[in-house]
Protein backbone atom coordinates (compact mmCIF):
# COMPACT_ATOMS: atom_id res chain seq x y z
CA UNK A 1 0.00 0.00 0.00
CA UNK A 2 2.42 2.90 0.76
CA UNK A 3 4.60 1.74 -2.23
CA UNK A 4 1.32 3.03 -4.36
CA UNK A 5 1.14 6.07 -2.42
CA UNK A 6 4.16 7.07 -2.96
CA UNK A 7 3.88 5.51 -6.72
CA UNK A 8 0.53 7.86 -6.61
CA UNK A 9 2.29 10.90 -5.26
CA UNK A 10 5.39 10.48 -7.79
CA UNK A 11 2.63 10.67 -10.39
CA UNK A 12 0.60 13.26 -9.04
CA UNK A 13 4.34 15.45 -8.89
CA UNK A 14 5.06 14.62 -12.88
CA UNK A 15 1.81 15.83 -14.18
CA UNK A 16 2.13 19.04 -11.73
CA UNK A 17 5.54 19.40 -13.45
CA UNK A 18 3.84 18.92 -16.72
CA UNK A 19 1.28 21.12 -16.66
CA UNK A 20 3.23 24.18 -16.50
CA UNK A 21 2.92 25.18 -13.10
CA UNK A 22 6.67 25.21 -12.39
CA UNK A 23 9.06 26.62 -15.40
CA UNK A 24 12.47 27.76 -15.15
CA UNK A 25 11.64 31.46 -14.45
CA UNK A 26 10.23 29.76 -10.66
CA UNK A 27 13.07 27.62 -10.13
CA UNK A 28 15.48 30.56 -11.10
CA UNK A 29 13.44 33.00 -8.56
CA UNK A 30 13.36 29.86 -5.64
CA UNK A 31 16.84 29.24 -6.08
CA UNK A 32 17.08 33.33 -4.84
CA UNK A 33 14.81 32.66 -2.17
CA UNK A 34 16.37 29.55 -1.05
CA UNK A 35 19.73 31.24 -0.84
CA UNK A 36 18.21 33.78 0.84
CA UNK A 37 15.37 32.36 3.02
CA UNK A 38 16.67 29.02 4.10
CA UNK A 39 20.63 28.24 3.59
CA UNK A 40 21.07 29.75 7.47
CA UNK A 41 20.10 26.33 8.36
CA UNK A 42 19.88 23.90 5.33
CA UNK A 43 22.14 22.86 2.08
CA UNK A 44 21.49 21.19 -0.82
CA UNK A 45 24.44 18.63 -0.40
CA UNK A 46 24.97 18.72 3.45
CA UNK A 47 23.39 18.74 6.91
CA UNK A 48 23.52 21.39 8.60
CA UNK A 49 21.10 22.45 11.88
CA UNK A 50 18.54 21.11 8.96
CA UNK A 51 18.81 18.49 7.12
CA UNK A 52 20.07 17.99 3.13
CA UNK A 53 17.93 18.85 0.69
CA UNK A 54 18.88 17.22 -2.57
CA UNK A 55 16.85 14.84 -3.91
CA UNK A 56 14.16 15.90 -1.44
CA UNK A 57 10.78 15.32 -3.67
CA UNK A 58 9.75 11.40 -3.07
CA UNK A 59 11.91 11.42 0.25
CA UNK A 60 9.95 9.90 2.82
CA UNK A 61 10.78 12.53 5.95
CA UNK A 62 12.79 12.41 8.43
CA UNK A 63 15.09 9.60 6.75
CA UNK A 64 18.53 10.70 5.66
CA UNK A 65 20.35 8.73 7.49
CA UNK A 66 22.20 10.37 10.57
CA UNK A 67 20.60 13.37 10.69
CA UNK A 68 19.19 13.63 14.08
CA UNK A 69 14.92 14.63 13.46
CA UNK A 70 12.96 15.30 15.95
CA UNK A 71 10.59 11.99 16.97
CA UNK A 72 7.95 13.70 15.76
CA UNK A 73 9.02 14.09 11.74
CA UNK A 74 10.30 10.86 12.29
CA UNK A 75 7.13 9.19 13.09
CA UNK A 76 5.44 10.66 10.02
CA UNK A 77 4.53 9.21 7.32
CA UNK A 78 4.62 11.89 4.60
CA UNK A 79 6.58 11.38 1.97
CA UNK A 80 7.89 14.61 0.43
CA UNK A 81 5.95 15.71 -3.06
CA UNK A 82 4.76 19.28 -4.77
CA UNK A 83 1.50 19.09 -2.26
CA UNK A 84 3.18 18.16 1.16
CA UNK A 85 6.11 20.62 0.75
CA UNK A 86 4.05 23.45 -0.24
CA UNK A 87 2.02 22.44 2.99
CA UNK A 88 5.16 22.15 5.49
CA UNK A 89 6.54 25.55 3.79
CA UNK A 90 2.86 27.06 4.91
CA UNK A 91 2.79 25.51 8.50
CA UNK A 92 5.33 23.28 9.23
CA UNK A 93 3.59 22.64 12.92
CA UNK A 94 0.06 22.17 11.39
CA UNK A 95 1.43 19.84 9.16
CA UNK A 96 3.62 17.66 12.15
CA UNK A 97 2.81 18.78 15.17
CA UNK A 98 5.92 18.61 17.02
CA UNK A 99 8.46 19.13 14.49
CA UNK A 100 11.46 21.50 15.62
CA UNK A 101 11.45 24.34 12.33
CA UNK A 102 9.98 27.51 13.51
CA UNK A 103 10.46 29.06 9.84
CA UNK A 104 7.14 29.45 7.40
CA UNK A 105 6.84 31.08 4.39
CA UNK A 106 3.01 32.27 3.84
CA UNK A 107 3.53 33.51 0.37
CA UNK A 108 1.75 31.40 -2.28
CA UNK A 109 4.03 32.61 -4.72
CA UNK A 110 7.47 32.41 -2.94
CA UNK A 111 6.40 28.51 -1.88
CA UNK A 112 6.18 27.42 -5.40
CA UNK A 113 8.85 28.94 -6.69
CA UNK A 114 10.77 27.44 -3.16
CA UNK A 115 9.29 24.08 -4.35
CA UNK A 116 9.98 24.52 -8.00
CA UNK A 117 13.68 25.20 -6.92
CA UNK A 118 13.38 21.76 -4.96
CA UNK A 119 11.96 19.78 -7.79
CA UNK A 120 14.74 20.80 -10.22
CA UNK A 121 17.13 19.86 -7.51
CA UNK A 122 16.11 16.74 -6.81
CA UNK A 123 16.82 15.12 -9.77
CA UNK A 124 19.31 12.45 -9.96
Amino acid sequence: MRRSASALSAAAFLVWVASGTTDAADATRGKDLYESRCTGCHSLDQDRIGPRHRGLIGRRAGSVAGFEYSPALRASHIVWSAQTLDAWLRNPERLIPGQRMNYSVPDAADRAALVAYLAAESGP
